[in-house]
């Protein structure tokens, strides 16, 4: 007994859904220069493997470039990697692009042998820098410090302590010279004129010394 498929006793086997694993663009039916250039915009984009929509002035460039084109060129840009290739280069925006690596790259290249070509210089300076911190460097410690002890001694000579004590030799020297020149008065060394112009400026300066270190020593207390 025959058996028709659908009938009860006999199902008809399940058609099996296969789907391409690579997403290929084949090209079917094209029937006018703009369906082909669409076409080929489609291509192109899955080509090119391009998640975003390319922008219109783009676009636009793109369907001028292949809607001329016969389905064969269509088939080839495709099937041909060298074709694709040269296609590509050959749109503005590709060319607009290259261009602006091409600068891009000549002026990275260009700062390099710049930086190249002040190596030298800047090892010059460098080794420059070494002998100043090695010799100059250490000459001009050496005086710093000098400076600095001088320093120090001055604000030790011209201390208050210091004053006052210099003030207080002076007048101690002062008043012993005057002493002495009213020994040589009494042992008829000088005569009476001498010793008095002389006696008048040692004590005009002894009691000079003394007021100006009872003055200052006063100054320091208050």
């Amino acid at each position: 007994m025959f058996k028709f498929w659908g009938s009860r006793g006999q199902e008809a086997p399940p058609h099996r859904l296969e789907t391409p694993t690579d997403t290929q663009c084949t090209p079917s039916v094209v029937n006018s220069p703009s369906s082909a250039a669409s076409f080929g915009l489609s291509c192109l984009s899955e080509r090119q493997n391009t998640s975003s929509q390319v922008p219109p002035v783009e676009a636009a460039g793109i369907i001028d470039a292949l809607k001329d084109k016969s389905d064969d060129d269509l088939r080839k840009l495709l099937s041909d990697e060298d074709a694709y290739n040269t296609f590509l280069a050959s749109l503005e925006p590709v060319k607009t692009q290259n261009k602006v690596r091409d600068e891009l790259r000549n002026e990275t290249l260009q700062l390099a042998r710049e930086n190249l070509e002040k190596e030298p210089k800047i090892t010059e300076l460098r080794d420059q820098c070494m002998v100043i911190r090695t010799t100059e460097l250490a000459a001009a410690r050496e005086t710093l410090h000098e400076l600095e002890r001088r320093k120090e001694e001055l604000l030790k000579r011209y201390s208050p302590a210091s004053l006052l004590h210099g003030l207080e030799e002076a007048a101690n020297k002062t008043d012993g010279e005057s002493e002495d020149l009213h020994k040589q008065l009494l042992d008829r060394e000088i005569d009476l004129a001498t010793f008095v112009q002389k006696y008048k400026k040692l004590r005009h300066a002894y009691h000079m010394y003394a007021l100006t270190r009872l003055s200052a020593k006063t100054s320091i207390a208050g």
